[in-house]
């Protein structure tokens, strides 16, 4: 079964991919895997460390996102920008909201009796925020910055597709096993077996990377303010599987390690974080400065202090656009980077 998305030129334009991961879309794609067992080697790991520490009241929160079926609104249709962004919305959500979410979830599964009290009941509802950060706090945010930091190699990956073909390049080569682009329809082969066709109406298409989600594409046509489709990002569909977040949570703010010939060299004569800067660069041009803090693990602040000096020196370029930013290496910065290691 496939779900057709058909595209006029405005959609063309105005499609366009997400600057960040988005922490809604992990958290409630992350909760539907911490009840599956499918993706063993890719999830097995996490997912085992994260039950393990996860206190039962902090599960409470599951029923209302099941690994089959819809996800009640209120806890999935929110907009944030980081983990803690979103525990605060919902924990604001209006009572009005949850009550119209909750009749919609109910007339397509059923609830846990205790959820129809929600609306009204304050302290239910703290607790179920509760269960919900919780789970967050366990399963998402220990690992956030490498779910930023491969959404950001992704954004670079997508950037160079579009550089080279367009948007029609990109749609093509998103997600192949599953996503395929027949000018001007975008077929996508949904798990849920949906068989339909959709007319965008110059709205275009938001199309967002997931760390979470592994394989199948997710598509909601009701997003505001544009349809979204939720793929791999590109690490997850280059060769074979491997674990994901099998070292445990990720440091905090630490510089990624340059590999053995930049440290040796470049590092000697740039210091090992701005090496591993230039190095960054060179790897995923047209990175912005946000994208290359969270690919090294630096601040923002510092990230474009490095690159302003490795920028004098003539070893990378950026172009700017408004208020955006694009890092590629110079003909310089690439041979200062394949300068031998001195090893025998």
């Amino acid at each position: 079964m496939t779900l057709r998305i058909h595209f006029t030129v405005e959609d063309l334009a105005r499609t366009r991919i997400a600057d960040g991961p988005a922490p809604c879309i992990e958290l409630t794609t992350a909760a539907r895997h911490l009840q599956e067992r499918a993706h063993v080697v890719r999830l097995g790991a996490w997912r085992h460390r994260t039950l393990t520490a996860l206190p039962p009241d902090a599960r409470m929160v599951l029923a209302l996102m099941p690994s089959r079926g819809r996800i009640t609104d209120f806890l999935s249709g929110v907009n944030a920008t980081t983990p803690a962004e979103l525990i605060e919305q919902i924990r604001s959500t209006p009572r009005g909201r949850i009550r119209a979410s909750l009749e919609q979830t109910a007339r397509h599964q059923p609830l846990p009796s205790w959820a129809r009290q929600l609306p009204d009941d304050p302290l239910l509802l703290r607790q179920l925020c509760d269960s919900l950060e919780a789970m967050a706090g366990h399963a998402l945010v220990p690992h956030w910055q490498e779910v930023q930091a491969l959404a950001a190699a992704d954004a670079a990956v997508r950037s160079r597709q579009m550089i080279g073909g367009g948007v029609e390049a990109l749609l093509a080569r998103v997600n192949p096993r599953r996503v395929r682009w027949q000018a001007p329809v975008l077929e996508i082969a949904m798990v849920s077996g949906l068989d339909a066709d959709v007319h965008l109406a110059g709205q275009g298409m938001l199309l967002q990377p997931s760390v979470f989600a592994v394989e199948a594409p997710v598509v909601d046509l009701d997003a505001l303010p544009q349809p979204v489709l939720t793929y791999p990002v590109a690490r997850l569909q280059e060769g074979a599987t491997t674990p994901l977040f099998a070292a445990g949570p990720s440091g905090g703010g630490r510089a990624a390690p340059a590999p053995a010939p930049v440290a040796d060299v470049v590092g000697s004569m740039l210091g090992h974080t701005r090496a591993a800067v230039l190095h960054t660069i060179a790897h995923h041009p047209g990175c912005s400065t946000q994208q290359l803090a969270v690919l090294v693990g630096i601040a923002k602040a510092s990230a474009s202090e490095h690159a302003t000096t490795l920028r004098n020196a003539g070893l990378i370029d950026t172009h700017r656009d408004r208020r955006t930013t694009a890092h590629v290496a110079t003909p310089t910065g690439i041979a200062v980077l394949n300068a031998p290691s001195g090893r025998p």
